[in-house]
């Protein structure tokens, strides 16, 4: 049964696309060269909590956080997105503007349904995905 988000939550998902911080940028970033084929949405309502990005077809939900989040707060919010059917991962801001290739790897390992390797080998052979952009390049 298909749940339609609150009233407001979609002038509200509208609102944090325009004001994404520098984090959720890159990411979106990463997301739309290397993943395109996952398709994607920034600032997605899933009932009555917005989440940053997910992908409909892969039933992944991403989450960047700040230093704003506590997990305590977290926790009952991932469980009903998952309780949606959607598997969410986390990362905090400071790995994705950081650790671009090690946040890709999680991605594309969550994507592929795998485990990770602490890190990130430097050919991820197998998949469509492209590379992530150098840590030099701009958001």
């Amino acid at each position: 049964m298909k749940h339609h988000p609150p009233p407001g939550a979609v002038t509200c998902a509208r609102r944090l696309r325009r004001e994404m911080t520098d984090a959720e940028r890159k990411l979106w970033r990463m997301l739309k060269e290397s993943f395109d084929d996952w398709h994607f949405r920034k600032q997605v309502p899933l009932r009555h909590f917005i989440a940053d990005f997910a992908s409909h077809r892969a039933k992944l939900v991403i989450e960047v956080d700040g230093g704003q989040h506590d997990a305590s707060v977290d926790l009952p919010r991932t469980r009903v997105i998952e309780d949606e059917g959607y598997r969410v991962i986390r990362f905090w801001n400071n790995e994705v503007l950081g650790n671009p290739d090690g946040v890709w790897a999680m991605i594309d390992a969550a994507l592929h349904d795998r485990h990770p390797t602490p890190s990130p080998s430097p050919s991820r052979g197998g998949g469509q995905q492209k590379r992530p952009p150098h840590q030099g390049e701009g958001l």
